[in-house]
């Protein structure tokens, strides 16, 4: 069992410069003794933490003892993002008052504290693969094996305007976490993962759809562990990802990085589109740089990576050398 470290980042500026504070981090590891195994960074997606493996992991599946990312063989370092509400103190900052960019920095700094000269892998989902390729950019030296999972460099149009919908929703619903999720989770899935599982059946206690009931549930489960403010932090962070801010374009962007890339999407996801990705790697092999894409099919959307774990085993077995 793991338990939860704290480091604090002394005297960071955030990207805008209206944030200068200390940053206390909440983090955890997993595995082997730190410095004596390679390292893996694991960053969370939305409403995740750092819980990656044991009894509570929400990537238990891959992460472990003799599984894809073998705890005994590498040493797991897993962060919180700060503000999403994770057993730590809520910090009392403007729900907008960090950007991606302002994370990846914030972890880079702190695995520089920890001593730890190179990761083996930084891999990540969603929002979590955003802040990866930020950490790539900023810390070109850092990363071996950069792997974003259902994620990208940037937040499209087309989440841009997801995100802005939820905060419509979080700022004039009577029940704003509640509403927001059940929103969310349609992007999440797809229409026939849906069909798949619901198949137009009802539920007979409450005399709605299941379907409706399930999006019911999702919205009381977010509202039961999350506060409003949490959500409306994570959700701008997600907004703020965009590794060319500090450069003319996405190319110049790009030749900052040394990593190899392993970019994993998914056919049917409706959030991080996978021709988003085909377009990355492409770019990336015109400049030259080490990438490859690999994609996982299935019918659950963005969220088959919570649930397709034989397919991205597979996908990731020679980055980690696992024998399938």
């Amino acid at each position: 069992m793991s338990l939860l470290k704290y480091i604090t980042v002394k005297n960071f500026t955030s990207e805008d410069g209206k944030t200068q504070a200390d940053i206390k981090l909440s983090y955890q590891l997993f595995g082997q003794e730190l410095h004596s195994a390679p390292v893996v960074l694991i960053n969370h997606a939305l409403t995740g933490n750092s819980d990656v493996a044991g009894e509570n992991g929400w990537w238990k599946s891959i992460v472990g003892d003799l599984k894809l990312i073998d705890t005994t063989k590498y040493t797991v370092i897993a962060f919180d993002i700060p503000g999403n509400g994770y057993k730590t103190t809520e910090i009392l900052y403007e729900y907008n008052a960090f950007s991606a960019y302002d994370i990846a920095k914030l972890f880079g700094l702190a695995v520089q504290q920890l001593q730890i000269s190179k990761l083996y892998a930084a891999i990540g989902s969603s929002l979590g693969g955003g802040i990866a390729w930020e950490m790539a950019v900023l810390f070109p030296d850092l990363i071996e094996n950069l792997i974003p999972v259902a994620s990208d460099w940037k937040a499209s149009d087309w989440i841009l305007g997801h995100n802005k919908v939820q905060f419509q929703i979080l700022e004039n619903s009577k029940k704003p976490l509640h509403d927001a999720r059940m929103m969310a989770m349609l992007f999440y899935r797809s229409p026939a993962s849906f069909q798949s599982r619901f198949n137009r059946t009802k539920n007979l206690n409450l005399g709605i759809y299941n379907i409706e009931s399930w999006l019911l549930h999702h919205g009381k489960k977010l509202e039961s562990r999350f506060t409003l403010h949490a959500y409306k932090v994570m959700t701008h962070l997600l907004s703020s990802v965009d590794i060319t801010k500090k450069f003319g374009n996405v190319e110049e962007a790009f030749e900052q990085i040394k990593s190899k890339v392993i970019m994993i999407g998914i056919d049917t996801d409706l959030f991080f589109c996978a021709e988003d990705n085909k377009e990355t790697a492409k770019l990336l092999l015109q400049k030259n740089k080490e990438a490859v894409y690999k994609e996982i099919k299935s019918i659950h959307g963005h969220d088959a990576f919570l649930i397709e774990f034989e397919q991205l085993v597979d996908a990731l077995s020679d980055v980690f050398k696992y024998k399938v």
